[in-house]
């Protein structure tokens, strides 16, 4: 996927991403108005490397932990659904091509299932 969209695909959807957090009133409390460009980095690298691209993310990070990572955040189905609808809307303006959107939102669906700690 990293082959077909490039690091522009990814950053113009992760940056359509974080452009809905701040003011969204389920996402924006669980990031910290001061490092809104910090997460975005980290989004988009640990996407890159996940899809094909530099491991960047894992080199500066090391294992995602997805879960041990968000484990201090309440994120239940309300929280689950709106980041799903966030991402969607983002894939949606970052018009990227029609089976790269299929994948990624299917991988977004079960990665929202799966970071779920909460009922």
């Amino acid at each position: 996927m990293y082959a077909r969209i490039g690091e522009e695909g990814f950053a113009r959807f992760v940056r359509a991403f974080y452009a809905q957090v701040p003011t969204d009133d389920v996402l924006g409390p669980m990031y910290p108005a001061d490092d809104m460009a910090g997460a975005e980095q980290r989004l988009r690298d640990f996407l890159v490397g996940r899809f094909g691209g530099p491991d960047r993310y894992i080199r500066q990070r090391g294992h995602p932990r997805l879960r041990q990572r968000h484990a201090p955040f309440a994120v239940d189905r309300r929280a689950r659904d709106r980041w799903v609808t966030l991402m969607n809307r983002a894939l949606d303006q970052a018009a990227l091509p029609e089976d790269v959107t299929t994948t990624l939102r299917t991988f977004f669906e079960e990665t929202a299932s799966f970071m779920m700690n909460r009922d």
